[in-house]
């Protein structure tokens, strides 16, 4: 392994851990409704635990408003019981086969609440992507150590992927920042 193999497993590597802290973020409500919110959710079809989206068409009617469709008659109760026990503080009412899952406005305790969680999750994806220059750190210590590349390959290389997580970590923090300007809109 070269240090450009190295330093191109690292770049993929952080790439994705910026990919997972963005599907957190979306998983964070704002008051405005995310046919994405209800992905965790989970419901009991025929005795295995299946993703709403899986049993249902979810969908917005507004701004503040999820629909969701049930695709056979009587799942519409089980959908129902889930949303209201997931830790989303939903509250969904049945029209029908139709359910209507509408958005609660956030008070400013909860705002504040949420733009912790933000933080908190950017400071996980941080960690992420400093474990990784630590291990492509090791990897690059470990050629030299081997005597596959000279020491200042070596240097160089590590300077690299430092500048490469220093990006990536000034690409989470303007993401957080982002989140919590649009959590603190009212």
């Amino acid at each position: 392994m070269t240090p450009a193999d190295i330093k191109k497993t690292a770049e993929t590597k952080m790439g994705k851990s910026i990919e997972a802290f963005k599907n957190e973020l979306h998983k964070i409500r704002t008051g405005r409704a995310h046919p994405g919110l209800l992905d965790q959710v989970h419901v009991d079809y025929y005795g295995s635990m299946v993703p709403i989206s899986q049993v249902a068409n979810v969908s917005l009617l507004d701004a503040r408003t999820i629909s969701v469709q049930p695709w056979e008659k009587g799942l519409g109760a089980k959908i129902e019981k889930a949303i209201r026990e997931s830790d989303l503080g939903l509250n969904p009412s049945a029209q029908g086969d139709l359910l209507r899952v509408p958005m609660p406005p956030l008070t400013e305790e909860r705002r504040k609440e949420l733009t912790k969680v933000v933080r908190h999750a950017g400071e996980e994806a941080k960690i992420a992507v400093r474990s990784v220059r630590r291990e492509a750190n090791e990897q690059l210590k470990k050629l030299l150590k081997d005597k596959a590349v000279s020491e200042d390959d070596e240097r160089r290389a590590q300077d690299e992927v430092q500048r490469l997580t220093d990006g990536t970590i000034a690409q989470i923090d303007k993401l957080v920042q982002g989140k919590e300007a649009e959590v603190m809109a009212v």
